[in-house]
């Protein structure tokens, strides 16, 4: 189930995670516009899985920084370049396509991008070979504080949040009976896909 997270958290996690993760997730404390501004506040508040994590702080250039969240598929292909992860992301009419590489795919759309804060809405499917399909959709928040660093870098101390709702209400009750499993696959995977990217960001600067 973590995995369906990383459709939409895959484009927002571009720093590197610290090991603290808060106790619960809260709302999304920006205005998206319509047409996807009620879709996304019913996924926050309607979400079977969430996850909110306090960034280590760390040091970039705020140029790259931003430029990479801005423009996912550079920074999967880098990955790729460096070996460190098999993600694949291009455009597509319906928004930005996703191949985790490991059984996810789906779309996804930054919805909102505005003052140290970017809110990406995505739909994916997750595929095992033990299991049915598993389809949700998800929100991804990042937001970022910018603080004065030498040498013409910031430190760069973000907060890293998604949210995702299954398709299916019988995988969801399943899912809330074990929810402390779930919350940690979710909080594990978005430190995964953090760490990709915070690589990817330091190998450009």
């Amino acid at each position: 189930v973590g995995r369906v997270a990383a459709a939409a958290v895959l484009a927002a996690a571009l720093v590197w995670l610290g090991p603290r993760a808060s106790a619960g997730p809260v709302g999304i404390p920006v205005e998206v516009p319509e047409p996807h501004g009620r879709q996304v506040e019913a996924i926050a508040a309607g979400a079977d899985v969430a996850t909110r994590v306090e960034a280590r702080p760390f040091v970039a250039r705020p140029d790259v920084f931003e430029y990479l969240l801005d423009h996912p598929e550079l920074a999967a292909h880098v990955a790729r370049t460096l070996r460190v992860a098999r993600y694949r992301v291009w455009r597509t009419p319906e928004g930005l396509a996703l191949d985790d590489g490991w059984g996810v795919r789906g779309h996804f759309r930054v919805v909102y991008a505005h003052d140290g804060t970017r809110v990406m809405l995505a739909r994916g499917q997750y595929d095992h070979a033990l299991l049915p399909p598993i389809r949700g959709q998800a929100v991804a928040m990042i937001e970022y504080r910018l603080e004065p660093a030498p040498n013409g870098r910031s430190l760069v101390r973000p907060v890293v949040s998604g949210y995702v709702k299954l398709d299916s209400r019988v995988l969801a009750g399943l899912l809330k009976v074990a929810s402390a499993a779930a919350q940690r696959k979710a909080d594990l995977e978005a430190h995964r896909l953090a760490k990709v990217f915070a690589r990817v960001s330091r190998e450009l600067d």
